[in-house]
């Protein structure tokens, strides 16, 4: 009895410690389903550690809502609410689960449904799991089978890999709402969507009034949003009009915990992990600095200039409305012309009189309704004064011809040069302006033209002379003073085939480096375009001089390039060291970049598979859509006896780099045979990398094309333009070698001459791809198949990441 008695005791204490063990591990699920609810104060935990999801009263209130926050700083942390606006008033028992119709639902202590998924058709064995990228999915019996998802139905925050849209078939709006206190999650007055015209705009509401707005988006920037080519590197995209009739924007992170969020006051802010404080920081990123950012806050044709005692003001040819109000400062009445336009003066009066006219504002703030049309600058104007609805014009490289009808809104001047604004005027608005001209500029330059011209014909000779015949020696001394770099780099005989270009003959070429001759933004500064006195189109790549970095990069890239001539890389005409001034000249690509192309919803269509195919393998030289390869591969610059190296600084366009380079520094000739796969699946797919964020259960373009490759469906990733009878073979093919591009460890990818012969060669097997790289989000783990054994897969780097832009 008294053995009995012991087994006894030991049966019940170890039934309680295994009670306790599946206790404890239970809390770290990371899935709900019927059978596995959880209660208050109960949480699930994301495979990873990241989020948890569960129970939480906000600031000073005491009811409890269902969220989901960073396991690191729940108190101000939290990104997602469930029942925001029912929530548990003094209640502690409340449950999440699945319900009998396959709904995941919040229910109180009397079982009464609080919040649910609200999916229409039933579903039997449904689980909610919550993910690493803070999204909770509910999937169908079958795995990986989504019917919803919490990225769908945001509340205040956007995450990388959420997304905020706008259907144009169905006016159905994924936004971002605020909360109405930091105690109180429910709907506040503030939403932030996305307005989806030709030429989209990013929208803060204050209920159904707009009150903020980005200005357009040019494919890099948003136009009302000053510093952002320097302040904003991280990857913001929109894609308009998909072929489901949604228009979207995504936000993008490097390496880095962060999140943005739509406050209660309306500002959307950034909110930044900080290791060493163990606390987020908020950085201002979207909000009004000061009335002009107001919407509308100067009315119809009004300019506003924060700059200025009295911010609003009608520009020449305009009036105030109500002259007496204006005077009082109640300025949403705007401007009124002062003169018709020749188009209204026919058909009142029957008179024609002379053609009307343009008025130039540069450093604005475009207006609200852009419409966007083809054309050049030139024939933006051209068919702006043709159209007698047409009342203001802008030209964006990015863009195209932008034009605008009715009432200009929300128009504001900046101090820094962000766009110029064509506004139309009557032709005799422009006349008084020009009788000042003509008046005041003969007195002036008769005194001064002949003094500055002598002085300006003697300095240009002289330094013209002594340039050319010491260009060599200045710019080894030049050099030699800025860099580090080994003797062996600075052999002078590796630069004999390039030419110096003074500063002066730059400004020249480009205008004076003009906004309107900027072609893009690189991780070390801007390109522009020019042309040289001999008539020679450049494109000009400026080196920041705020740039901490980016002087090796340089005298590199001159070293490399100047001494390779191949009919696909960009040839490098020359450079301008002069002080601080640092200049790359290339010779100038007329086509621009393919992404002009390959992403624009009007000329794609003008790319075909045999010219996809052409770009491709890189066959020609000329100027029918083939192409050119700028900023040569950072492993170029080191010896054909290093097969990998390492860096501190991490370079390169996000969604092309390899992830021991994002990831590590580390980068070889196998780095850039990653780049040209996603290349080439971005050229066959019509879509860019970052441009699937969660549809069909993808983080990206990579992630997108394996699960088509698994589910043996990979002809669906074919963009339908090119899906032309009788090349399918050849278009899979190159969609396989894609994939053998990018798959994550580099012993698995192909080299570059294996590639190519892999695209010639019919004939030849090819091996099954492995899992890609950035399938699935990244997160610190160690490693045993990487570079160092047991080294932890985080970066420490400091990131550089370039747009990608024409040359």
């Amino acid at each position: 009895m008294e053995y009995s008695g012991c087994m006894v005791s030991v049966t019940v204490v170890l039934v309680f410690l295994l009670s306790c063990f599946c206790s404890e591990f239970g809390a770290a699920i990371d899935t709900i389903t019927s059978s596995q609810s959880i209660t208050d104060p109960e949480t699930i935990t994301s495979i990873g550690g990241t989020f948890k999801l569960g129970f939480f009263s906000p600031g000073n209130s005491t009811d409890r809502y269902v969220g989901i926050w960073y396991s690191r700083a729940s108190g101000n942390a939290v990104i997602w609410v469930a029942n925001r606006n029912k929530p548990l008033i003094n209640d502690s028992s409340g449950i999440v689960t699945i319900y009998d119709d396959g709904n995941l639902v919040v229910l109180n202590g009397q079982k009464d449904i609080l919040w649910s998924s609200n999916v229409s058709n039933s579903v039997t064995n449904a689980s909610a799991q919550l993910s690493d990228s803070g999204n909770l999915v509910l999937n169908a019996g079958t795995p990986g089978l989504s019917i919803w998802e919490s990225f769908q139905e945001p509340t205040d925050s956007l995450l990388p890999g959420m997304r905020i849209s706008t259907n144009v078939r169905t006016a159905k709006k994924v936004q971002l709402t605020s909360w109405k206190s930091p105690s109180d999650p429910s709907v506040g007055s503030f939403s932030c969507s996305l307005k989806p015209l030709n030429v989209p705009d990013v929208f803060i509401w204050n209920d159904s009034r707009p009150y903020w707005r980005t200005g357009p988006w040019n494919g890099r920037i948003f136009n009302g949003v000053p510093g952002m080519d320097s302040l904003y590197l991280d990857g913001f995209n929109i894609e308009v009009n998909d072929p489901q009739g949604n228009s979207y924007l995504t936000y993008a992170f490097v390496n880095i915990t962060m999140y943005l969020v739509l406050t209660s006051q309306g500002f959307v802010e950034e909110r930044d992990w900080e290791d060493g404080k163990n606390d987020w920081e908020d950085i201002s990123f979207w909000k009004p600095k000061s009335e002009c950012d107001i919407y509308g806050w100067c009315g119809p044709f009004g300019i506003c200039n924060s700059q200025k005692k009295t911010i609003c003001s009608c520009s020449r040819g305009f009036e105030p409305m109500n002259i007496e109000e204006w005077n009082r400062g109640y300025w949403t009445g705007g401007c009124v012309r002062r003169k018709p336009l020749k188009c209204e003066r026919i058909k009142k009066t029957g008179e024609v009189g002379k053609e009307d006219g343009f008025l130039k504002l540069e450093k604005m703030k475009l207006p609200d309704f852009a419409e966007r049309s083809s054309g050049f600058e030139d024939e933006c104007r051209v068919q702006c004064l043709r159209n007698c609805s047409c009342v203001a014009y802008a030209y964006d490289v990015g863009i195209g011809c932008m034009q605008w009808r009715g009432n200009l809104i929300d128009m504001q001047k900046f101090s820094l040069e962000v766009a110029v604004l064509y506004i139309r005027v009557a032709h005799s608005e422009l006349d008084k302006e020009v009788m000042k001209v003509v008046i005041v500029v003969p007195v002036i330059v008769g005194t001064v033209a002949i003094t500055i011209c002598a002085i300006f014909s003697w300095r240009w000779t002289t330094k013209r002379k002594a340039m050319k015949k010491k260009w060599k020696v200045q710019q080894l001394d030049e050099c030699q003073t800025y860099n580090k770099l080994s003797p062996e780099i600075m052999n002078p005989s590796k630069l004999q085939d390039l030419t110096l270009i003074n500063f002066e003959e730059l400004a020249t070429a480009t205008n004076g480096f003009h906004l309107k001759n900027k072609l893009g933004q690189g991780g070390f500064g801007p390109v522009y375009m020019g042309k040289l006195q001999d008539g020679q189109e450049i494109a000009v790549k400026r080196l920041s001089r705020e740039s901490g970095q980016g002087l090796d990069e340089f005298m590199n890239e001159i070293m490399v390039i100047s001494k390779l001539q191949h009919r696909n890389l960009v040839r490098l005409l020359g450079c301008c060291i002069e002080g601080e001034e640092k200049m790359l000249i290339y010779e100038y690509m007329p086509n621009r970049s393919l992404d002009t192309f390959l992403f624009d919803p009007l000329k794609r269509e003008h790319l075909d598979w045999r010219k996809r195919f052409n770009i491709i393998e890189g066959i020609s030289r000329d100027e029918e859509l083939n192409p050119k390869i700028s900023d040569f591969g950072t492993a170029k610059i080191f010896g054909g006896n290093q097969d990998q190296a390492k860096t501190g600084r991490v370079v390169g366009t996000y969604g092309y780099m390899s992830p021991e380079y994002a990831m590590e520094g580390r980068f070889s000739e196998k780095s850039d045979v990653f780049s040209f796969g996603v290349l080439l699946l971005e050229i066959v797919s019509g879509r860019r990398n970052a441009s699937f964020y969660h549809e069909e259960g993808a983080l990206n373009l990579l992630s997108h094309a394996w699960k088509l490759w698994t589910e043996n469906n990979i002809a669906t990733l074919i963009d339908p333009v090119i899906s032309e009878s009788g090349l399918e073979f050849e278009i899979i093919r190159c969609i396989h070698v894609g994939l053998l591009c990018v798959q994550e460890f580099v012993k698995d990818r192909p080299t570059m001459p294996t590639v190519i012969s892999m695209l010639s060669t019919e004939n030849v097997d090819l091996p099954t791809p492995k899992l890609p790289a950035f399938t699935e989000r990244q997160r610190c783990t160690l490693h045993t198949d990487s570079y160092e054994q047991n080294q932890e897969r985080c970066s420490g780097n400091n990131v550089t990441v370039t747009d990608i832009e024409a040359r």
